[in-house]
């Protein structure tokens, strides 16, 4: 006689998860839910205290950390994650990685792994999404989408969206078939009503239309970001790598020593030391205000150097540590 189980079937999708964080009244910062099905795996450690909180008397009691694992390491050929997260009231997330996503090999270039995100950011919540690069192996293709909606304008933001030429110890250099990102940020009205706010796209294929290769159009650069802030949580973030940006050398502003060098601040000591660092490590980088975002992009000739240059920034900036404690910047060590 066949066995019929007690329990109802499962409604459980594979590669599904969510995470949903809400404050119980009256100010305390809770995981209501946190759910997820093969390959995906979420693992959500006990939140900590922000470092300081002496500058916002309102701000969460606790920042709660979540890491995206899949079992097995990578994404295999064909898999499909899907993760929405919901973020209520004043509730602060670090969404963080634990090494790099590996994308593996795929049998048929048709057949793409996918990885969705879905973020809702609601007036006092914020968001860290600082996970490691993405690094897909040769002959791989894959598509992912990051889609963060902001309920009337409001929530703050600050994710990165980085990927590296695949796996350098084995001589790949960008073999692969398809990579594709995607990331958009919409706002929802009173009345329901959706309205695209940034929409930004990466898109790498073997050959293009110009019928090169990958590696030869990326001029020796083996890693390509794209750092995305916006809101009052990270207004002063927003604001440094503007000025910085701006304070880059530009062609033509060379000092020809035809007046005595001024005595430098220790911030531009750290600048300029800064700067010397980029250009050994090959990095490039700019940053841009665009409809009250600031989008940063970034490209190194090794993933070490973009690496060092975003820790180093965000460190010397300071709010991020000071809100989220170092948990935040993990994944940049």
């Amino acid at each position: 006689m066949p066995f019929t189980s007690p329990f109802a079937a499962s409604t459980a999708k594979a590669g599904h998860g969510s995470i949903e964080l809400s404050v119980l009244p009256p100010d305390t910062p809770v995981l209501r839910n946190v759910s997820y099905q093969y390959p995906l795996k979420l693992v959500a450690p006990d939140p900590l205290p922000p470092p300081d909180k002496s500058t916002d008397a309102d701000a969460p009691r606790l920042v709660h950390t979540v890491f995206l694992l899949t079992y097995g390491g990578g994404i295999v050929a064909g898999d499909s994650i899907n993760l929405s997260i919901g973020l209520q009231g004043r509730a602060s997330l670090i969404l963080l990685t634990q090494g790099s996503t590996k994308i593996f090999k795929t049998p048929d270039p048709t057949l793409v792994s996918r990885q969705h995100m879905t973020v809702s950011l609601v007036q006092g919540s914020a968001l860290v999404y600082l996970p490691d690069p993405v690094q897909p192996f040769a002959h791989t293709a894959f598509s992912q989408s990051q889609i963060y909606t902001l309920e009337k304008e409001e929530g703050s933001l600050c994710a990165c969206d980085w990927v590296t030429s695949g796996r350098s110890a084995r001589g790949e250099n960008w073999d692969i078939y398809e990579y594709k990102s995607r990331n958009e940020v919409w706002t929802v009205g009173e009345a329901g009503k959706k309205r695209l706010l940034l929409r930004d796209n990466l898109i790498l294929d073997k050959h293009g239309r110009t019928g090169l290769q990958l590696s030869r159009r990326m001029d020796g650069y083996s890693v390509f970001g794209t750092l995305i802030i916006r809101g009052p949580v990270f207004a002063s973030l927003s604001q440094f790598f503007l000025d910085e940006f701006e304070a880059l050398p530009r062609i033509g502003g060379r000092n020809w020593g035809d007046a005595a060098q001024p005595e430098l601040t220790p911030r531009e000591q750290r600048r300029a030391q800064r700067q010397q660092r980029e250009k050994a490590d090959g990095l490039i980088w700019s940053a841009a205000n665009v409809r009250g975002f600031v989008l940063v992009k970034f490209a190194s000739r090794e993933v070490e150097g973009s690496r060092n240059w975003l820790r180093d920034m965000i460190r010397e900036e300071g709010s991020i540590l000071m809100a989220f404690g170092e948990r935040a910047v993990l994944c940049l060590k």
